[in-house]
């Protein structure tokens, strides 16, 4: 992979322990991204390096343990869309929703945390979930990226199939390049890969191996 000869950005989306072997939510093999992971955010290969946590507070409207006779992984309706429920994680302050030691935090100039509004789930580092209103606000990392002369968005992290699928369509509908890097990123469900392939692909995102 070289470096692009546009301001680039690489988004490190919720390496977090609860998304790792172990977690309340672990992703499978999510550990093996790790070490090459921090050596990309350590090479000064891109301009800016944004990493972000889902944040959420006791009781979240995405928790299953919020919905009384419902169990992770059931979908309901919320807002007039799917919403999938899942088990308690990354509650703000815990150790679970701490990032991983092994990333250096050194070339990290931002942190986004999402799902920090109660009634609203936060897939994308870009824009939250839709809320009662039928909107998704924006978490303001576009304009920051703008504001920094960003073109071209890298992606990178956990689930391939939630968040680094919503982060890099919402990115590129914010008018960036974007790329995914697909061996640095893994899903909660293997069995979505080719599904989450021709959503980023349909879209334009370009798929990246990174080793």
């Amino acid at each position: 992979m070289k470096r692009e000869t546009v301001r680039s950005a690489l988004v490190v989306v919720d390496v977090q322990h609860d998304f790792l072997p172990g977690g309340a939510l672990a992703v499978a093999d999510g550990d093996t991204i790790l070490a090459p992971l921090a050596d990309l955010m350590a090479s000064s290969r891109f301009s800016v390096v944004i990493a972000t946590q889902d944040w959420h507070p006791p009781g979240h409207i995405s928790f299953a343990s919020s919905h009384p006779g419902r169990e992770a992984f059931d979908e309901i309706v919320l807002y007039g869309r799917p919403q999938t429920l899942w088990p308690d994680h990354c509650v703000q302050g815990t150790s679970g929703a701490q990032l991983h030691p092994s990333l250096p935090m050194e070339p990290v100039s931002a942190i986004v945390r999402k799902g920090t509004d109660p009634g609203v789930d936060s897939y994308s580092a870009i824009r939250n979930n839709w809320d009662s209103d039928g909107l998704r606000p924006t978490t303001g990392l576009a304009g920051y990226l703008r504001e920094r002369g960003v073109e071209d968005v890298w992606v990178a992290g956990l689930a391939r199939d939630f968040c680094v699928l919503w982060t890099a369509l919402d990115a590129v509908n914010m008018g960036f390049e974007v790329s995914v890097l697909w061996d640095l990123s893994r899903s909660v469900d293997p069995g979505s890969d080719d599904r989450v392939r021709r959503a980023l692909s349909e879209h334009g995102v370009r798929l990246m191996e990174e080793g």
